[in-house]
This record gives C-alpha cells, sequence and structure tokens, in this order.
C-alpha cells in the first residue's frame, strides 16, 4: 500500500470542460456579454488616462473613444477602443489565463488598495462572456509602449493562436463571430437596446456603426463612410456625479423623463452624495400618483461606476419606501451583485439607512426653507411619510416635526400649531372627520363652536393617530365620538325616562344610552356618538375579518338636545314614529342606512308626509 504523505497543490480545471459552463452560466442574462466587453474597453481608457497623468505614458492624439459595429453580412460584433492596449506578453497573461485580472494588477501598481480610480473589472471572467453568443474570438490590440500589434484568436473549445496583425493605434479590437444560435444579437435593435439599457451612462463616449446602415445610406446616395455616429450614446457625466449646487430644476426634471420614460414629473428629489464608509452616489425622486389606486411600485436602479447592474433593486431602499424611483451608483457593492448579497450584507443596510435619513432630511428641509411648496405636494406624500413613521421609529424621531394636518377648511397645520391653538377649548385633544360629507353635521357645530378639526380620511391613519397619542399623551377624537364642552349651552336640562324608554325602543338596542344636554346650537334636536374607543376596536375586528356594514360593537350615546323645541314637544307628547324617525336621522349624520334601516326610513317619511295633506 502506498504511504500517505502531506502534500499541497492547486486544483485544475481542464479548459474543455470550463468552456461549456461559461456559455451556459456566467451570466444569468447572455445580453450581459456586451456589458461586459464595453465596460473592459472602458477600463482600458481609464488606465491609459490614469498613465498620463502620471506622466508614464503620452497623451492621446485622438480623443478618447468605444465603438461597437456589428456586421451582420459578416455575423460579427466588434468592440473597440483607443485605451493602453496589449502587448503579446499582456494578452498571454491575461487573456489566456480564466479569471487572471489585468485590473487588480494595474490597481495595485497605479492605484492603491481602495481601487477608487474607477476601473469597472475585477474579476477577469468577463471577457469570456463573449463565448456565450460566439463559436470565435478574436483579439487585435497593439500596446501603448509601440510595441507590435497581436492578433489572438479562439474557439469556443478553448483553443487558440497567435499570429501578428496590423493595427496602427493603440487600443484594442475583440471581434466576436456570433453563432448560428444567437443571431438576434446581429440586429442593430436589439445591440442599440442593449447598449441603451447597460451603457448609458459609461464614463468614455461610446459609438455605435452599422455595415448594414452604411450599405443603405451609400444606396440612397449619402456619403455614410466609416465614420461612427455623430453622436455617442451614452452620457458620460451623468448627473449624479455633479454636486448638488450645480444641478438646476430642469435638470433633474429631465434626467427623470430620460431615465424612467415617466411623462408627469416627480413631486421633489434627493441628491445623494455619500462619502466614506458608505462611497455611493445617487438621485432619488417621490414620482407623483394619479391617485392612492396607483401601482405604488417605484423603481431604483443599481450602477456600478457608471455601469448599469440591476434594474428594481428592493432591497437597498427602506421597505416603506418602496414607491421611490431613482438611480444609485455604488462603487463598494460587486458587480455581479445577487439578491442573497443584498439581503444579507451589512454595507446594503447601511446604504438603506442612509437613504431613509436623507428623505427625513428633505421632509425636514422643504418643510423649513419652503413650506408653501411643501404644503402643495403634502396630500401626495402624505401617506407614505405616516406609513414610515409607523415602521421605523427613527425615521418618525427625524420627521415628526415635518408632519402635517389638513384641516377641514384646507389649511396645513403640524401638530404643535393645532395644540397651541386648542389650549383654551380643547386641550391636549385633536378632533377629526373621517367624512366630510356624512359628518357635515357634526362639522358644523364643531365650526360654530370655534373648535377646529383635522381631516383623517384614509383607513391606516386611526392607527397613525394612535401612535401619535402615545409618543406625545395626547388624544385624537372623532368628532362624531365626544361632545366637546364647548359644544355645550347653558339651558335647562331636561330629563324624561320616558323619553329614554322610547328611543331605545325605536332603535332597536336596549344597550342604548340615552342622554340629555343642552347644546348651543339649537337647532339640533339630537346627535349620536360612537364611543372612540370602540369605535377603533370595532373598525379593527372587521379589517382583520374582512367583514364590512354597520358597527356591531361600540357603544353609541344618543343625546338630546334640551334646548330643541322638537325634543321638548317629544316629552310632552310621545310619538314613537317621530322618534323613530329623528333616531334615524341622527344615524344618517354619521354612516350610510343599511337596506332595511333606508327601507323603514323612507316608509315612514312618506306616510308623515302624506298626515300633513
Amino acid at each position: 500500500m502506498e504511504e500517505i504523505k502531506n502534500e499541497k497543490g492547486g486544483v485544475s480545471v481542464a479548459t474543455e470542460n470550463i468552456f461549456p459552463v461559461i456559455k451556459q452560466w456566467l451570466y444569468s442574462e447572455k445580453e450581459i456579454f456586451l456589458r461586459e466587453l464595453v465596460s473592459n474597453a472602458c477600463d482600458a481608457v481609464t488606465k491609459h488616462k490614469r498613465l498620463v497623468s502620471l506622466s508614464e505614458a503620452e497623451e492621446s492624439d485622438a480623443p478618447y473613444k468605444i465603438t461597437v459595429r456589428v456586421d451582420k453580412p459578416c455575423k460579427t460584433i466588434t468592440v473597440s477602443d483607443n485605451g493602453i492596449g496589449m502587448s503579446v506578453d499582456e494578452v498571454k497573461k491575461y487573456i489566456c489565463n480564466i479569471a487572471l485580472s489585468g485590473a487588480l494588477d494595474f490597481i495595485e501598481k497605479y492605484e492603491g488598495s481602495d481601487g477608487s480610480g474607477g476601473i469597472i473589472g475585477h474579476f477577469g471572467l468577463g471577457f469570456y462572456s463573449a463565448f456565450m453568443v460566439a463559436d470565435t474570438v478574436d483579439v487585435v490590440s497593439r500596446s501603448y509602449r509601440g510595441e507590435p500589434a497581436v492578433k489572438w484568436s479562439c474557439q469556443d473549445a478553448g483553443e487558440y493562436e497567435f499570429s501578428p496583425a496590423e493595427r496602427e493605434e493603440k487600443g484594442t479590437d475583440v471581434i466576436l463571430h456570433v453563432n448560428d444560435a444567437n443571431l438576434e444579437y446581429l440586429e442593430d435593435s436589439k445591440i442599440k437596446e442593449i447598449l441603451a439599457k447597460y451603457c448609458a451612462f459609461m464614463p468614455v463616449p461610446i459609438y455605435f456603426e452599422s455595415a448594414e446602415a452604411e450599405k443603405a445610406e451609400k444606396k440612397d446616395g449619402v456619403e455614410g463612410g466609416n465614420e461612427p455616429s455623430i453622436e455617442p450614446v451614452n452620457d458620460i457625466s451623468p448627473l449624479w456625479l455633479k454636486n448638488p449646487s450645480e444641478c438646476t430644476e430642469q435638470e433633474y426634471k429631465d434626467f427623470y423623463r430620460k431615465v424612467f420614460s415617466d411623462y408627469r414629473e416627480p413631486l421633489f428629489h434627493i441628491h445623494i452624495n455619500a462619502d466614506y464608509p458608505l462611497n455611493f452616489k445617487g438621485i432619488l425622486y417621490f414620482p407623483k400618483l394619479n391617485s392612492e389606486f396607483d401601482n405604488l411600485e417605484g423603481q431604483v436602479k443599481l450602477y456600478y461606476n457608471q455601469v448599469f447592474v440591476a434594474d428594481n433593486i428592493k432591497e437597498v431602499i427602506p421597505e416603506y419606501m418602496l414607491m421611490l424611483k431613482g438611480v444609485l451608483d455604488c462603487p463598494d457593492m460587486p458587480l455581479n451583485v445577487s439578491r442573497s448579497y443584498l439581503q444579507s450584507n451589512g454595507y446594503v443596510t447601511k446604504i438603506t439607512n442612509h437613504i431613509a435619513k436623507k428623505v427625513t432630511d428633505k421632509l425636514s428641509s422643504l418643510m423649513n426653507t419652503e413650506r408653501e411648496k411643501y404644503e402643495a405636494l403634502w396630500n401626495d406624500i402624505k401617506i407614505f411619510v405616516e406609513y414610515a413613521c409607523m415602521r421605523d421609529r427613527k425615521f418618525y424621531d427625524r420627521a415628526k416635526g415635518a408632519l402635517l394636518f389638513e384641516k377641514t377648511d384646507g389649511a396645513k397645520v403640524t401638530l404643535d400649531e393645532y395644540l397651541e391653538k386648542a389650549k383654551e377649548k380643547n386641550e391636549n385633544t385633536v378632533y377629526y372627520a373621517s367624512d366630510k360629507v356624512s359628518q357635515a353635521q357634526y362639522l358644523s357645530m364643531f365650526e360654530d363652536a370655534g373648535i377646529e378639526v383635522v381631516v383623517l380620511d384614509k383607513v391606516f391613519e386611526t392607527q397613525f393617530a394612535q401612535m401619535l397619542e402615545q409618543d406625545r399623551g395626547i388624544k385624537f377624537m372623532r368628532i362624531d365620538s365626544n361632545l366637546a364642552e364647548a359644544l355645550k349651552g347653558e339651558g335647562e336640562k331636561l330629563e324624561s325616562e320616558a323619553a329614554v324608554e322610547l328611543f331605545k325602543k325605536v332603535s332597536g338596542n336596549e344597550k342604548l344610552t340615552v342622554k340629555f344636554e343642552s347644546l348651543k346650537d339649537v337647532s339640533v334636536p339630537a346627535i349620536l356618538n360612537v364611543s372612540e374607543e370602540g369605535r377603533r376596536f370595532d373598525e379593527m375586528m372587521r379589517m382583520y375579518s374582512g367583514g364590512g356594514g354597520a358597527s356591531a360593537m361600540a357603544e353609541e350615546t344618543l343625546i338630546l338636545n334640551s334646548s330643541s323645541s322638537l325634543i321638548k314637544k317629544l316629552i310632552e307628547k310621545p310619538d314613537e314614529a317621530v322618534a323613530k324617525q329623528l333616531y334615524t336621522l341622527t344615524l344618517l349624520s354619521r354612516r350610510r342606512l343599511t337596506a332595511d334601516e333606508l327601507k323603514e326610513f323612507l316608509k315612514t317619511g312618506f306616510s308623515m308626509l302624506e298626515e300633513r295633506l
């Protein structure tokens, strides 16, 4: 038996085994091959710029550029750059060895360990994504040092060969011979679509050429030549890289329309320029929604050094702010980022927290410096802001000074402003209406008494109010839940056990509480109050059960106005039909009648009309 010895070694992978894996599984989307090749071209240009700045290379005579050319008849896609180029030895070192990235060597030598110089590729696999669509790939390159040009040609089985090449300028051409299974990538529209998606903001001008388009131009008598498009297909200086003080409001709006194809103007934007230790930039927008039933899902595009990585990345946005639209450029995040990485990474968590802070900073800034503008857009954002406050205590603590409430007259106030004005008549109590139409009778009484009423008309706002109650030690009361002291008059207070029993009978509710109070408004014979606590509990139970209809659990109190002539007459001469009609009217003033209640109400009303004739 052979003796076992301690031994070390490296895992070897046969080329014929790794290439099939590259062709099928290197990236989930085949179209990413073009992003990788153009990124490599960008890096080649960036490296040369860096060497020029260090006086280790001569400045280029021609402007830096990348050209993507499609030749459908020849079934080729060519990505050309006039960057640093490669010598024979460098091609052998960096191209012939899978996952040996020249970017890492360059960063270590010229950029420092932090890699802050804008180099995109770090892993050395991107170049081989070309074999996802090509059966043969040629590389023609000439080094900036002036060494002879070299051609490297490799088939999808991994076999390659070197040969001398003709290229006067420094730089590199990567030529893909597209296989028959991927001919769709020879369509001009497809390549333009990919460039627009992945390369729209890369830092080097990118031009698109088409042999087919040139042939058509010559046929029509237009001289196209071999010159690329006059305008690059990308914006090398996207707005998020600029200083916010240098950007105009119109530029922010134009950028929003360009990136998201949304005809509506955003409500406002947040420009993020985070330095160490986070190191990311971006612009986020609060979109305009047509109604509360609009699609609330936003869209955040993730970039890596201006290279598009992924669309609609929810993991980097606080879950209560998913309606945001925008772009984030995170150079400390890997180019091949995955959902699982985003969900568990501490760096991503810090980005999320920073975004939440920037949102609250923006709200506070608008509130303090542009209040009129802020009030105008409050109704569009309040549902998101209130929800965020309920989900994140830190968000609430930062944003509570910017929370507004709309009064029934349309004016906006903060909670402190409301409470300050309410000191005399309803200290530490906020009165609110949930439906100005059905609660119009109550509103009229509160207005006459000089008590301001705010509007909370969304389903979840009762829960929001409860959160504020706990934090501020105050009470929110709906206007039909409590008889405020300011509504009470100074008239004689009547008592009648017979009237109490009469109204219990016509209401069909033996547990109905009936009270006599003198009200300032003598035109109102009766009002129906439902306890705030009971109604909230009832609404919560119905929400969780999915039920609807009238309240069956909340405690009701019928208040009969001692100052009303109608109530005085009813006490003197009880009339069941009148009492029934009056009770139903109080119901109608605070909610919709059920089908049976409406049927009975109409029947009694018609009979009473007939009796008067």
